[in-house]
């Protein structure tokens, strides 16, 4: 090795089943190095590692990397010491994006078996159209659910005038009172301390056997296969195995190769009173929602009556460390009654639009409805930020929750850094800031992580970063 190098070493952790680990080497050579074959140089594809030179077309700088599959997948980076650290930057967060884009490829051919003791089978699915817009409206702040209700309001205001105002308050003061139990009737299972755990099995296949097997096997039949996993396992009196899932396929007329097989059982109930004591706070409710989509939400009017909401989806893509900071997010809302404080914003706005604003409003509604929708969901930006930080101090892991982040939104953290512009994304109807903030924020806290109003410094941290989109 050449002297003044600078090696970096990492790991990319995956759920990339041992049968298809070392096919990556293959989808980089022909996904990225031939996409763009005048940045590379220097192609060595071997059984085990795949190397080459990426050089900056214009300043000449270079960096070798080495990809080595398994998991977690390992990446080793040589640059000269004169490389400019953004320029390996780049490089990494390529070799990220496309691992992960491997991972979702093979997880699109994946088949799905997850269950609770005791609970009533059900298959993974889509979420419906119902589902997804609950999930949405009642989860962590309640915004979305408050934004509606300016539609419904101005509709009301038009047939019975001022008691509208009455009614419309009371309806929202009633959904943020009732949001934990709405938001459980939506989910699949109940997570208690007497059953605490949630078995996942996934069987990785080629996408063409995938397609064959969704032809030949309605959903009506996957749910008996599940039945039957679920069965043996009670009969042995064990956790389930890859091997019980085996047998039961066979017995279809489907032959899996166990490496294809992945199978873990996650103590839901500990990571999330784990992150509940972290606060200080009772353990909440908890209900699971059996849907590949990764997602956690939090809601409930304070502390004492608070609901987490998991996917299974989570549950696959993200390890136990990184589930407890993403749950301590949600703790975060409801440590600081999110709900109650977006509601009281809310509230205030739509006082002041039937008075002092009143004008402004009747003179220039879109503008108006453009303006305030803009500035409420900024305003929520803020919240959302706390969380982040709030689980960062009492969970004590900001670099974990960074990279359940990066793993749960690489696809748009891809968007945000080949966009152009960065503002937009300050500026969309979203309560979340964009996620390339998120993420290199929580990377750059020293642990263990200090704020002395953690609302303040993250006021400060958004403004900073909005900031920062222009320059």
């Amino acid at each position: 090795m050449k002297e003044n190098t600078k090696v970096q070493t990492y790991f990319i952790e995956n759920e990339i089943s041992p049968a298809y680990q070392n096919e990556i080497l293959s989808f980089i050579e022909d996904n990225y190095l031939k996409i763009r074959p005048e940045y590379f140089q220097n192609i060595i594809k071997k059984e085990d590692k795949i190397s080459f030179l990426i050089q900056d077309p214009v300043k000449k700088y270079m960096v070798e990397t080495i990809i080595k599959p398994g998991n977690p997948v390992e990446i080793r980076l040589i640059s000269d010491e004169k490389t400019p650290e953004d320029f390996a930057q780049k490089v990494k967060d390529d070799m990220y994006f496309i691992v992960h884009a491997y991972e979702e490829n093979i997880l699109n051919s994946t088949l799905y078996f997850s269950w609770i003791e005791g609970e009533k089978i059900i298959p993974e699915k889509p979420p419906t159209s119902r589902k997804r817009a609950a999930n949405r409206l009642f989860s962590s702040n309640l915004l979305l659910l408050y934004i509606g209700f300016f539609i419904f309001n101005v509709v009301l205001f038009i047939f019975i005038g001022l008691y509208a105002v009455i009614v419309i308050l009371a309806s929202q003061f009633l959904i943020v009172l009732y949001a934990d139990k709405i938001l459980a009737r939506q989910s699949d299972w109940r997570i208690t301390p007497e059953n605490p755990y949630v078995h996942i099995l996934e069987y990785q296949l080629p996408l063409d056997e995938f397609k064959q097997f969704q032809e030949k096997f309605g959903e009506e039949t996957v749910l008996q296969m599940k039945k039957e996993v679920y069965d043996r396992t009670l009969a042995q009196k064990t956790y389930p195995t890859c091997e019980i899932g085996d047998e039961v396929l066979e017995k279809y007329g489907f032959h899996c190769n166990p490496l294809n097989s992945v199978s873990k059982v996650v103590n839901v109930y500990e990571i999330v009173k784990k992150a509940a004591d972290s606060f200080d706070l009772p353990t909440p409710k908890i209900v699971i929602s059996n849907t590949m989509v990764p997602n956690a939400a939090a809601t409930g009017p304070s502390p004492s009556r608070g609901l987490v909401l998991i996917t299974t989806g989570l549950l696959v893509h993200l390890d136990e460390e990184e589930i407890l900071t993403v749950v301590g997010h949600e703790m975060g809302h409801l440590q600081g009654r999110d709900p109650l404080i977006l509601f009281s914003i809310i509230t205030g706005e739509f006082i002041l639009r039937f008075t002092l604003l009143l004008p402004i409003v009747i003179r220039s509604p879109l503008i108006y409805l453009i303006f305030v929708f803009a500035l409420i969901f900024f305003v929520a930006k803020f919240f959302e930020t706390r969380a982040d930080l709030l689980s960062a101090i009492k969970i004590g892991k900001p670099e974990v929750l960074a990279e359940a982040l990066r793993k749960i939104a690489f696809k748009k953290l891809q968007l945000e850094r080949v966009s152009r512009s960065r503002i937009p994304g300050w500026l969309a109807w979203d309560p979340h800031p964009p996620i390339y903030f998120r993420i290199d924020r929580l990377e750059n806290m020293k642990t263990p992580v200090e704020a002395k109003n953690p609302l303040i410094q993250s006021v400060k941290d958004v403004f900073n970063g909005f900031i920062a989109a222009f320059r």
